[in-house]
This record gives C-alpha cells, sequence and structure tokens, in this order.
C-alpha cells in the first residue's frame, strides 16, 4: 500500500510545503474524519497540546491528503458481499441539500458512495455503474420504493444477459439506513459544506475512515490498529526513508 500511495504522494514535500510534523498532520486529519469534531475543536486540542495550529490549516491539510489516502484504501479494500442494500441521505452544500447514494452487503460492510448534485435515475445509474466497477456485480440489490432507483437497475439489467435482482422491501434497508448515522453523526459539527468539492473529499475521507472501523483494509496479518491502518502509507514510507 505504501508504494502504491508513494506514486501520487512524497511526504518529505508536504513536510516541506505545510512546516508541520507528518505525525501532528495525519493525527489532525484522522480525527477529522473520524470523530465528532469541529476545525475549531481541533484547533483548541493542538493548542493544549503546545501544537499552534489554525483551524483553516487542518482544513487544507485534509482535502490534500484524503483524496490519496482514498484511492490507497481502494487497493486494500477487503471484498464485499453480493447482496447490496441501497439508500441515500442528505448532506447540505452550500445551503443546498445534496444526496450522498450509499450501500452495504448484508454484513453492513460498505459496498461504496457517491455524493450527487440531484436525486433521479441518471444518479442513481452512475452511483451503481461507479460501484459495480469497483466492487464486482451483485446478485441482488434491496432498494425502497423509489422510482429512480427501480428505473437506473432495470436500465442496467437490460444490457446484462444475467439481471439483477432487484428488491423493493423498506425493512430490509433498515441496516444501510442505520449505517448513514455514523455519518451524519461526523458531518453534523461541520454544520455543512462550503462547496461540491469539499464535500466530496470530506465525505470521502469520513467514509473511509468508518470503512477502516468496521475492519474493511486488507493489512496482510500485521494485526494494526484502525489508527495504524490510517497512518501506515505514510509512516512506513518515512521510517524506511
Amino acid at each position: 500500500m505504501a508504494g502504491e500511495l508513494m506514486k501520487t504522494l512524497n511526504p518529505a514535500k508536504v513536510l516541506k510545503r505545510l512546516h508541520y510534523p507528518l505525525d501532528v498532520i495525519l493525527t489532525c486529519v484522522r480525527w477529522y474524519v473520524r470523530y465528532a469534531l469541529s476545525l475549531r475543536n481541533l484547533e483548541e486540542m493542538m493548542a493544549e497540546r503546545g501544537i499552534a495550529v489554525d483551524h483553516s490549516t487542518v482544513h487544507r491539510w485534509a482535502l490534500k491528503l484524503l483524496p490519496v489516502l482514498e484511492k490507497a484504501f481502494r487497493r486494500r479494500k477487503r471484498p464485499v458481499g453480493k447482496n447490496w442494500r441501497l439508500d441515500e441521505t442528505y448532506i447540505k452544500v452550500k445551503g443546498q441539500w445534496k444526496y450522498l447514494y450509499r450501500a452495504v452487503d448484508k454484513a453492513g460492510n460498505t459496498i461504496d458512495f457517491l455524493l450527487r448534485a440531484h436525486r433521479d435515475k441518471a444518479a442513481a445509474r452512475r452511483y451503481f455503474e461507479k460501484s459495480i466497477a469497483q466492487n464486482g456485480e451483485p446478485e441482488t440489490v434491496t432498494i425502497d420504493k423509489s422510482g429512480a432507483n427501480l428505473a437506473a437497475l432495470e436500465a442496467i439489467n437490460a444490457e446484462r444477459e444475467t439481471p439483477i435482482k432487484i428488491r423493493q422491501t423498506k425493512y430490509l434497508n433498515n441496516i444501510v439506513e442505520q449505517d448513514h448515522r455514523a455519518i451524519k453523526r461526523r458531518t453534523r459539527p461541520m454544520l455543512g459544506f462550503k462547496n461540491f468539492r469539499c464535500a466530496r473529499i470530506l465525505l470521502g475521507g469520513i467514509e473511509v475512515a468508518h470503512m477502516i472501523a468496521k475492519g474493511q483494509m486488507k493489512d496482510n496479518g500485521a494485526r494494526l490498529t484502525h489508527a495504524e491502518q490510517f497512518y501506515f502509507p505514510w509512516l512506513h514510507k518515512q521510517s524506511s526513508s
């Protein structure tokens, strides 16, 4: 994982530009996406530890590092089940509600996620295409009574020799609705996102931290803690350089 990550990120260059120790940067970014803390909470917590860092600096670190972390994590993500449960949840971006498409398998493992501006057939189809490309084809997809999600799946099935089984049973989607709570609990202190790009990047980091907490990252038997799994790509490279 470290070698893959280094293709897109050089920690030495990050340190040179940001003028902070790497462990401080990574700690702030992990706490921001893992726990229900605001940027000002993090600024205060770092000050109590004798580290002066502005809340806006933490935000810049997150936007810079999280896309790389997500890319590296996807290469080490454990396989998911073939029985998917899909639902959307609302995310406020620049004062307007947007839609975060999410799905889990019957064991509660996150399949994938996608933030879209609209809740329609095109958005649902884009989500399914991305999820299938990343995780393989499901056997069954359970959705609620959404006509847009049903239309998207039917359009995908029309192009397949073996159709995906579609179930519209609301109570079976309780597992994904419960899983939304972990994401919403983290986004609530953020009080909405300033723009779509920031929302997409930060939600990606929150989802990755949530998947690590659920044990969805392969560590090749190293028995790393959740924090070590988050830090591993950078610190492994730093210690070996």
